[in-house]
C-alpha cells in the first residue's frame, strides 16, 4: 500500500522559511515524478511545483525564485524549500507522486494528506 506522509507545515512571519518534506513508502520512488500543489480557502487547487524522475523541474510564476523542489530517491523523499513566504503563500499544501510505466507514461496518482502553511504579515 502507498503512503505519503508530508511533514514541516506551520506558522511563519512574512520573510521567513519552511521547508516541506513528502515521504513515500510502498512505491518505487525512481520511477515517479513529483509535485507540490495547494489550496487556499475559496481558492482553487494549483500546482507550485514539479520534479521529474530525472530531476526537471517546473514552476508556477508565483513562486519562481522563492521556492525549490527537490527530491532524494535514495530517502523516497520530494522536498520544497519555502524562502521570502508572503502572506498570499498560505494554504494547505499537498504532495503529489505519479507513478510511471517503463515507458515514461503516469499510470497512477498519490497524495498526501496535506499540510497547512499558514504566513502572518
Amino acid at each position: 500500500q502507498v503512503q505519503l506522509v508530508e511533514s514541516g507545515g506551520g506558522l511563519v512571519q512574512a520573510g521567513g522559511s519552511l521547508r516541506l518534506s513528502c515521504s513515500a513508502s510502498g512505491i518505487l520512488f525512481g520511477l515517479t515524478t513529483s509535485a507540490w500543489y495547494r489550496q487556499a480557502p475559496g481558492k482553487q487547487r494549483e500546482l507550485v511545483a514539479t520534479i521529474s524522475s530525472g530531476g526537471s523541474t517546473i514552476y508556477a510564476d508565483s513562486v519562481k525564485g522563492r521556492f525549490t523542489i527537490s527530491r532524494e530517491n535514495v530517502k523516497n523523499t520530494v522536498y520544497l524549500q519555502m524562502n521570502s513566504l508572503e502572506p498570499e503563500d498560505t494554504a494547505v499544501y499537498s504532495c503529489n507522486v505519479g507513478l510511471l510505466n517503463p515507458y515514461g507514461i503516469r499510470i497512477k496518482d498519490y497524495w498526501g494528506q496535506g499540510t497547512q502553511v499558514t504566513v502572518s504579515s
